[in-house]
């Protein structure tokens, strides 16, 4: 986004909704459709924040329709859908849209990778091989024990050399999500693949994500070596980039206009508001973004609230 762009689509200040209760009704009434981040917004780690049950059934008793957009690659459509009933949140599969399930659409029905390099190296964890099983995308690495080991000298050498037991040659693209156990022997052999002409995705560039109460490395700090080693940077398929927007809104069919992006981060899930063009943004200060970034910062939402369960004063 230029600083034209930032002008024209933003706020000169964003506008603060907490206790405002005719001005919350105002907002909603705006809108059909709420894409909501999840970690951060809903929730931090596996701590709920209290109201976001009540909050999303208030928006579903006024017909709003909700869908669930995340840029967490470690977890499937269907863990996901899991983790929302643990916490008392009915979804369906279809109403989640996770950057996981995002790359492997645009891998199996975008790529159009040549038959002879079908597969995929992944550096992530279960929830991306799910997502590329359900697309029927073959791939190598990922949770495999076999790549969760130091790096020999043995290796170097079969690396160099292309060595076939070790360098797939049906390789087409490498995935990077966020890798729990990220290591040399991963980055070295995810760099040759790339070298030797594999396209370079990541789920998303997030450089850190909440848990806990506070931050801890994001996918993005997966991908940055591999960055800093080629060169140039991955083609992203979670937040803030509009791929995934056009499969969400191809999916859900709805009017931009009447959408409105709900998230804690201003750099991925209020930009991917913005650049989407949808009617709002609402930004919650319970994540990673401050009030100094929403009110001040180059990206910032229409609104913003201090949590999401303060959309409950519009009762």
């Amino acid at each position: 986004m230029t600083a034209t762009e930032v002008t024209q689509t933003n706020p000169a200040v964003p506008r603060y909704l907490s206790g405002d209760g005719a001005g919350i009704r105002e907002f909603l009434d705006k809108f059909d459709v709420f894409l909501f981040d999840c970690d951060g917004v809903l929730w931090s780690g596996d701590h709920l924040f209290p109201g976001t049950n009540e909050t999303l059934e208030l928006l579903r008793s006024r017909g709003k329709q909700v869908v669930f957009v995340t840029n967490n690659s470690t977890k499937s459509r269907a863990d996901y859908k899991k983790k929302l009933e643990s916490l008392g949140i009915p979804a369906s599969t279809e109403e989640i849209f996770s950057s996981s399930y995002s790359a492997s659409i645009y891998i199996s029905r975008i790529l159009n990778l040549p038959p002879t390099k079908p597969k995929v190296f992944v550096l992530g964890e279960t929830g991306i091989e799910q997502e590329l099983r359900s697309e029927s995308v073959p791939f190598i690495g990922g949770t495999d024990p076999a790549y969760r080991r130091d790096i020999t000298p043995e290796d170097y050498k079969r690396i160099a050399a292309g060595d076939s037991s070790l360098i797939d040659p049906e390789v087409g693209v490498v995935l990077v999500g966020l890798d729990f156990h990220i290591n040399y022997f991963k980055l070295a052999l995810a760099f040759h693949y790339v070298r030797r002409g594999a396209v370079f995705l990541a789920t998303n560039i997030d450089s850190t994500l909440p848990n806990s109460g506070t931050l801890f490395p994001g996918a993005g700090s997966m991908s940055a070596p591999l960055i800093m080693m080629l060169g140039r940077e991955p083609v992203s398929l979670g937040k803030p980039n509009q791929a995934m927007m056009d499969a969400i809104e191809g999916k859900f069919k709805f009017d931009r206009s009447r959408a409105c992006m709900v998230g804690d981060r201003a750099n991925t899930d209020i930009r991917f508001g913005l650049e989407g063009k949808l009617g709002g943004t609402l930004g919650v200060l319970t994540g990673v973004s401050s009030k100094e970034d929403f009110e001040s910062g180059e990206v910032r939402p229409a609104a913003y609230l201090d949590k999401l369960s303060d959309l409950l004063d519009s009762q």
